[in-house]
């Protein structure tokens, strides 16, 4: 679908917030991207491929600054990826309705603007953890696996929160492993989509450049100090419109 200079420059801009945002705890930004280009009615297929390749980027970037700050372990980061990388496949391989897919996506577009609310208004200091058993960990990722594959996302925004709400990982640790678990997931994702012939590329350098750029920013970030409260907020809001807009679209 071609567009207006103007129009392609704004979504750059809004990817980069995205990025920028996401990046900070370690999330590639597939839930936000998904969540701006639904805002410009882009077919389903083209969105999720899009998400996902964006995903990879900024993920992949922002992974690299959390290991370099000493904050990813692959003893605790691979039984989450163990499943999930099969799982994503499958999902990516699946075709669901539009109807559905927007359904989908407008659930997980509610569930990320709620963790990127809370995230903001959390003021807590005990980052003391215990890690989860192997079999558990296993087994949730090949769930989230599996709905990333489904949606086009990566899954950091389901994991992020579980491994903080049980005290898995801390905080840094938890992004260096989202980040690590986005990466493998999209790529997944994107292999299944590719099997059943499902990627549809358009005109996506200029997301490109606006997610690099602002992945590179919020990962160099939030390996090193917290993100503003009132950006997350107002990134929750965009999420909530998106996902409501997607219900309307879908009843």
């Amino acid at each position: 679908m071609e567009l207006p200079l103007f129009t392609n420059l704004l979504i750059a801009a809004l990817i980069f917030i995205v990025a920028a945002l996401y990046s900070s705890v370690g999330h590639g930004g597939a839930s936000g991207y998904l969540a701006v280009l639904s805002l410009f009615a882009f077919a389903p297929s083209f969105m999720s491929t899009t998400a996902l390749i964006l995903n990879v980027l900024v993920a992949g970037v922002g992974m690299i600054h959390f290991i370099r700050a000493g904050h990813f372990s692959i003893r605790n980061a691979w039984p989450f990826v163990l499943l999930s990388v099969p799982s994503a496949f499958l999902g990516g391989y699946l075709k669901v309705s539009e109807k559905v897919y927007f359904l989908l996506l407008a659930v997980v577009l509610l569930f990320a603007a709620y963790r990127m609310f809370t995230s903001a208004k959390g003021t807590a200091t005990d980052e003391s953890t215990k890690r989860p058993s192997r079999s558990v960990a296993i087994a949730g990722g090949a769930g989230i696996g599996l709905l990333s594959g489904v949606v086009g996302v990566g899954g950091g925004i389901f994991l992020s929160p579980i491994m903080i709400f049980l005290r898995w990982a801390t905080t840094k640790q938890t992004a260096a492993i989202s980040a690590f678990f986005i990466v493998v997931n999209s790529l997944a994702g994107l292999g299944g989509r590719a099997v059943r012939g499902g990627l549809e590329l358009g005109t996506i350098w200029p997301l490109v450049l606006g997610a690099f750029a602002g992945g590179f920013l919020g990962s160099y970030m939030g390996s090193t100090r917290l993100s503003g409260a009132f950006l997350r907020k107002l990134l929750a809001l965009v999420l909530l419109i998106a996902s409501f807009k997607l219900i309307l679209i879908s009843v």
